[in-house]
């Protein structure tokens, strides 16, 4: 079976049988039909040229050649050209006749005429009238009746042909229209077969391909063997859908991976922001504010410390907005700043446009972290972290500056490796990239640039969504 024996080819190929099969039919009684008009239209031909004959050429001939043997004044001379005109026309009848019968009369007629036109000519030079007349009476009257006589019975035996050649003509159409129909009930038995056959190699695939299509919209994602069949289309839908099933397949599991992957980070980033360092610093801070007699400063030390892990928890949501991270971020960053006020100072400038932006939790307070502990406190000095967000194109530029210590070229290429790489080189760097590109795919994550004793500036590649995107 040919791969590419599609369903058109298929009825293609039925079509071409009964166009063909119909055109030889056609040829066929159109060429008996030549055939039995060529043979008719002979015959009508002679009957029709022998009926031109002068029915009255015995008694024309007779009485011209008494009135020229007798010297009469109503003689109109000799009656060659009536004889020469009987003549020509048993020569035409003669190269259009093919029955014996008829062949051997007018074969009689044209010997008969020249033996006519010969007598008469005898007659001319004969001088004496009573050699005339017994001549006339001898040879001029009897050529002249046989001549007509053999006219005759080629005309009766032309007709009797004639009328046989119609009856032959009427039963050979008819068992040839028997034919026909016998031939035509082979033709229509086949095709039904034919269509029967070309039906069942349709359908009975196409309601496999349904149960099987059936069994996917259930669950069955089990990759089979494709769905049996002569038809190209058919098979190739089989094929397909199978190769799509276990793509599927690869990419459920790919999924199940990387949400697998991804729900670990989440939950060792989670585990990293409960820190006990963090929350037992924090309260040292609340205490201190209370016996320093400052209420309200503990009492947004204690506000602050509430919004940060319940914007940590979020609900329970991996995918928060914009407004929400910064949110968290501030309630960190005040925490912080009440702690190292002597060398902490930020600001944040987030385009109010872009909040409903989402991304994951967690993605900028453990960059903001890593900028306070790796930059501002190993610099000398007060130093100061710096959030901004903006659009570019289609995308949301998240940036993450201080001007701390910086680092060497060395230690940024490292760190850039690590990301691009996964090593666990600086956790929290890693992990808000990983999360990034399993949640957006390429390009999105992060990117880093510093200089040592200048700075570093984290750089996050979020798309846009939503009524964000359409701006």
């Amino acid at each position: 079976m040919s791969r590419r024996d599609s369903i058109e080819s298929r009825m293609g190929r039925l079509v071409v049988m009964v166009c063909a099969f119909m055109a030889a039919i056609l040829a066929v009684v159109l060429a008996l039909v030549l055939a039995y008009n060529s043979q008719y239209k002979n015959l009508l031909y002679n009957v029709t040229t022998a009926s031109e004959f002068n029915q009255d050429f015995k008694e024309n001939i007779d009485l011209k050649m008494y009135y020229y043997v007798i010297e009469s004044r109503y003689s109109e001379g000799l009656p060659i050209q009536e004889v020469q005109d009987a003549q020509t026309l048993a020569k035409d009848l003669l190269n259009s006749t093919s029955q014996k019968d008829s062949l051997q009369a007018v074969t009689s007629v044209l010997d008969l005429c020249e033996n006519l036109e010969e007598k008469i000519y005898q007659i001319e030079r004969t001088r004496s009238y009573d050699d005339r007349q017994m001549q006339l009476e001898n040879n001029i009257y009897v050529l002249t009746a046989l001549i007509q006589e053999y006219m005759y019975n080629y005309l009766y035996s032309e007709s009797v042909q004639l009328n046989l050649l119609q009856q032959q003509i009427s039963r050979r159409m008819a068992a040839e229209i028997l034919l026909v129909l016998l031939l035509s009930a082979v033709l229509i038995v086949l095709l039904i077969r034919y269509s029967v056959h070309l039906s069942r190699s349709v359908t009975q695939p196409v309601v496999d391909l349904s149960r099987r299509a059936e069994d996917v919209i259930g669950g069955d994602l089990t990759v089979r063997d494709p769905v049996r069949s002569e038809t190209y289309e058919i098979r190739t839908l089989s094929e397909g859908m199978e190769q799509m099933i276990a793509r599927i397949n690869a990419q459920i599991q790919e999924i199940t991976q990387k949400q697998a992957s991804l729900r670990k980070t989440e939950l060792a980033l989670l585990q990293a922001q409960i820190n006990p360092h963090f929350l037992y610093n924090t309260m040292d801070t609340i205490i201190w504010l209370i016996e320093a007699d400052r209420p309200q400063a503990a009492v947004e030390m204690v506000s602050n410390l509430s919004s940060f892990f319940r914007h940590s928890l979020s609900r329970g949501e991996d995918v928060i907005t914009l407004k929400e991270e910064e949110q968290h971020v501030r309630s960190y960053l005040q925490i912080q700043q009440a702690r190292y006020q002597d060398i902490l100072d930020y600001t944040i400038n987030i385009d109010p446009a872009l909040g409903k932006v989402r991304l994951p939790k967690l993605t900028l307070q453990p960059l903001v972290e890593n900028a306070l502990y790796h930059g501002i406190k190993l610099k000398r000095g007060k130093g100061c972290i710096y959030i901004t967000g903006r659009r570019s194109e289609t995308n949301v530029l998240l940036q993450i500056t201080d001007d701390g210590a910086g680092m060497t070229a060395a230690r940024l290429e490292e760190l850039n490796r690590a990301i691009q790489n996964g090593e666990r080189v600086g956790f929290g760097l890693v992990t808000v990239h990983e999360r990034l590109r399993l949640l957006f795919g390429l390009p999105y994550g992060l990117t880093l640039s510093s200089q040592e004793g200048v700075g570093t500036t984290v750089t996050v590649q979020v798309p846009c969504q939503g009524k964000e995107a359409e701006r």
